[in-house]
């Protein structure tokens, strides 16, 4: 039985979010079909949003009874757009799509049922984000607690995948399981049989939808954003990484060792086994330090910090990186996953490709890379011709063994211009830590660490990043010292990391650099 309360000549009013690849016209049609197999009027139309993650397309649909339509004597006028308030059940594939409808208004606390998977998908803005970008998912299912009359959330993408098939399936199987539609079970299975594709692995989808949503709790639960702690393995097969992972454990105090792990897994995969175990001697030196001013009593608060951040800064993203994660076979492998091809289809992955010209000067040696980047002829004229940028499909043989042969520069990145770029700032960041806990400004050492998050990505991302990590250094050496140091340069770092423009960390440095103590401390008060 529907909960939707049918008034008559009033249709049923649907919107679908649905991001490409996601089988949202899909859904949309079987719908249609199913409503149109019972006797019912039925339309539906779309507006599709900007890019694949960009904007999801939106599809409205309208149903209403035959016997209703009779009634009035002529045929129903259909709506092509969702009015805001006025729409009976919401259906978004995506847990942040279903936000951009509560944004827009379709989802209203008298009437709406609002109908999500809790998965992510995560948009180019909370990707190019300087720190950690990512929405908060469990804002969104208070938001909707709130704006529906009654939400269902749970992981249909998961379910999908668990049946082999797509999220449509598992999301019309939740429609079904929900009762937010006046059909039987019967009809929605016969609809994705009478399609005739992917039969068999859509109705095992639409069974998984159809149990979580039948058994959903009245009330969502919240969604669990914590991170398991890494796994620190007993052994391992390499000798070499045997004797790192031996270090670990003898010379680390445990609440590091899984920081430390990930981090050797992590630089090992990025370069090689020399280059964790220099990552796993500046961690040691630290640890010492950190050891001789009171480490233990502070958690290793110090350790712990150098663990994360110094992984993460030896690791940067060059173009070799990019290169070689663009030609694993395990990408190749996820993008047929995510669109759903199946074993016998071809799938072409179309990159854009812009270079700036201090990408290209950091993959050459850096004697060459200097002089190519000074020289205003050649340099202008490698810019020029770099600076529309390009598209290149991947999968093809010229394009692969390209950047294939680009990813293995990596045995050579110690010596090209960007690691050496990236080795001096890291050596002043480094010596900064040791120079502030050398003054008693442990907190402050610790923070200036922890500052380290905002450098991230490549291209101009990255150059935004590299430039309000050098004002944060500045910031920090004018803040040794001062009491609540470690307090204001964090406020500093969550102003650096709150609008792209930087115009928050302008004004709040502006009041440190003018030498005004005042709105400093005012500055850390705030913070705490």
């Amino acid at each position: 039985m529907s909960n939707i309360v049918l008034h008559p000549g009033t249709p049923i009013k649907i919107a679908i979010l649905a991001m490409g690849g996601q089988g949202g016209g899909v859904l949309a049609d079987w719908i249609v079909e199913m409503a149109e197999h019972a006797g019912w009027w039925a339309q539906t139309t779309s507006v599709p949003g900007v890019a694949q993650r960009t904007g999801a397309t939106i599809y409205y649909l309208e149903l209403l009874p035959e016997a209703a339509a009779k009634a009035a004597g002529k045929p129903p006028t259909l709506a092509m757009m969702p009015t805001p308030g006025d729409v009976d059940l919401v259906v978004a594939a995506e847990l942040m799509e279903a936000g951009r409808a509560m944004q827009r208004g379709l989802v209203a606390p008298d009437r709406t049922t609002l109908i999500t998977s809790t998965h992510r998908s995560y948009s180019v803005t909370e990707k190019a984000a300087l720190g950690n970008g990512i929405g908060d998912p469990n804002k969104v299912l208070d938001a909707g607690r709130e704006a529906a009359k009654r939400v269902l959330a749970f992981d249909l993408q998961a379910l999908a995948e668990k049946a082999g098939s797509v999220i449509s399936a598992s999301l019309f199987g939740a429609i079904a399981g929900s009762g937010a539609l006046p059909f039987g079970r019967e009809a929605f299975e016969e609809t994705i049989r009478s399609s005739g594709k992917g039969v068999e692995p859509s109705l095992r989808a639409f069974a998984l939808g159809f149990e979580a949503a039948s058994k959903a709790p009245e009330v969502p639960a919240a969604i669990d954003t914590s991170r398991p702690a890494p796994v620190v393995p007993d052994r391992v097969a390499n000798p070499e990484v045997q004797k790192l992972l031996d270090k670990v454990k003898a010379e680390f105090p445990p609440v590091a060792h899984g920081m430390l792990v990930a981090g050797l897994r992590r630089l090992i995969d990025y370069q090689d086994v020399a280059y964790a175990a220099e990552y796993l001697q500046k961690c040691g030196e630290l640890r010492a330090l950190d050891e001789r001013n009171g480490g233990e009593a502070k958690g290793w608060a110090l350790t712990q910090a150098a663990a994360h951040r110094v992984a993460v800064a030896m690791s940067y993203d060059d173009v070799i990186r990019v290169a070689d994660l663009k030609t694993r076979g395990s990408r190749f492998e996820r993008v047929k996953k995510e669109v759903g091809a199946k074993a016998d289809q071809l799938v072409y992955t179309t990159e854009f490709m812009h270079p700036r010209l201090e990408e290209i000067c950091g993959t050459l040696p850096a004697g060459l890379g200097r002089w190519l980047e000074n020289s205003k002829g050649i340099g202008g004229f490698v810019k020029r011709k770099m600076e529309h940028g390009r598209r290149v499909r991947t999968g093809t043989l010229t394009w692969f063994l390209a950047l294939y042969a680009l990813a293995g520069m990596r045995r050579f990145r110690r010596s090209l211009l960007r690691h050496q770029i990236e080795t001096a700032q890291q050596k002043d960041w480094l010596e900064r830590v040791v120079r502030l806990v050398g003054k008693g400004d442990y907190d402050l050492a610790v923070e200036t660490l922890h500052c380290r998050r905002i450098v991230k990505g490549y291209s101009g991302t990255h150059d935004r990043g590299d430039k309000r990590f050098a004002a944060l250094m500045k910031a920090a050496d004018e803040l040794a010292g001062r009491p609540q140091a470690a307090v204001t340069l964090h406020q500093l770092l969550e102003a650096a990391m709150a609008d792209e423009q930087g115009r928050q960390l302008d004004a709040q440095l502006g009041m440190l650099l003018k030498g005004n103590l005042t709105a400093g401390n005012q500055l850390a008060r705030q913070a705490a």
